[in-house]
């Protein structure tokens, strides 16, 4: 099973490079499943504020840009949670953008339940900003001070004050922050890597995919992905303070590129 990662953004130069594999796996998915030629239908799981059914179109407008598909929407009212019985019908799953904890807090009584039914289902997922975020082990949902100190802008924060590393879905084994050079996110990550919070991640320019097939992970799209562990790896990468934590390594990876996952 591979896990598509998308870092946000809107630019149709990129919705090729971007969608493609994911719903180059859709189509394989229901070629299994039903007939020939029946359309992939994809799930789009959006946690909705009022305006989910406008936020749908969006999505789905660009999707059938790039493929033969069906999408369908998933609309979680806010503050509830999500039933993973909407499933049954989808041969791929699109969790969409909007705020990250909304959509941590919406997933959150199916964290242990999701990923095994993905799994034995056959069905792929793709995370769009938010919905890259929440498929990590722990992750990132937003915050753009670190005691009290500005790591990153404060319009970046999600509605959160300090950084908040929750429990995801554990899809991937690294955070993932997006939107990295857009909206300066990346020393966030850095942040939360250095001072422990999560073992290490990756933060996602828009208009970005990072395809992980569970030991690889592989860079497409029209911007970078920027890979952050602790220490040194030799003298490859930037070496950055970590503040109040550790040395943290930073190397960013552009369209065809490839590093290990784990």
């Amino acid at each position: 099973m591979h896990t598509y990662l998308i870092g946000g953004g809107w630019d149709e130069r990129g919705a090729e490079a971007v969608y493609g594999p994911f719903l180059e796996a859709a189509g394989q998915r229901a070629g299994r499943q039903r007939a020939a030629g029946d359309a992939a239908v994809v799930g789009c799981l959006l946690v909705d504020e009022g305006d989910g059914a406008g936020q749908f179109a969006r999505y789905e407008a660009v999707l059938r840009k790039v493929a033969d598909c069906a999408p369908v929407p998933l609309l979680v009212p806010l503050g509830e949670r999500f039933d993973v019985g909407a499933l049954a019908r989808v041969d791929a799953l699109l969790v969409c953008g909007g705020l990250t904890p909304a959509y941590q807090d919406a997933l959150a009584k199916t964290l242990d339940r999701l990923p095994g039914v993905l799994a034995e289902r056959g069905i792929p997922y793709a995370g769009f900003s938010a919905g890259a975020a929440v498929a990590a082990r722990r992750a990132v949902v937003g915050g753009w001070l670190a005691g009290g100190v500005p790591v990153c802008p404060e319009d970046t924060g999600e509605d959160l004050d300090e950084i908040e590393v929750r429990e995801g879905l554990g899809l991937v084994p690294f955070a993932v922050d997006v939107h990295a050079a857009q909206w300066g996110t990346l020393p966030r990550l850095i942040t939360a890597v250095a001072d422990g919070r999560v073992s290490h991640g990756v933060a996602i320019d828009e208009n970005t995919l990072l395809t992980v097939d569970g030991r690889t992970a592989r860079v497409s799209g029209l911007g970078r992905v920027h890979a952050v562990r602790p220490g040194t790896d030799g003298g490859t990468g930037t070496r950055t303070g970590g503040g109040t934590g550790g040395d943290v390594l930073v190397r960013s990876y552009a369209a065809g590129e490839s590093f290990a996952a784990g």
